[in-house]
């Protein structure tokens, strides 16, 4: 429904679909999908009738990452996808 629906990914600096946010986190959104698209469509709501209590609560729920490690993680994932 709302796949198709592309704006600029402050994280990553470019243009996405709707449909790369939902999967960002591999099983889950990206933590920062409300907060880009709610002025778009009601994503929160969209997200609730999609997601299970249990993905809600991680998602949503849990301490945020330091911004250090989340870095470290993205470049040992280029990293890996790289082969290096």
């Amino acid at each position: 429904m709302y796949d198709h629906l592309e704006i600029r990914c402050p994280r990553l600096g470019g243009e996405v679909p709707f449909s790369y946010c939902q999967e960002e986190g591999g099983d889950l959104p990206c933590q920062r999908v409300i907060t880009c698209w709610q002025p778009y469509f009601p994503v929160e709501d969209y997200l609730k009738e999609k997601l299970t209590p249990a993905q809600w609560d991680r998602l949503f729920n849990q301490a945020p990452e330091h911004k250090v490690t989340s870095l470290v993680e993205l470049i040992e994932a280029a990293k890996k996808r790289r082969g290096l």
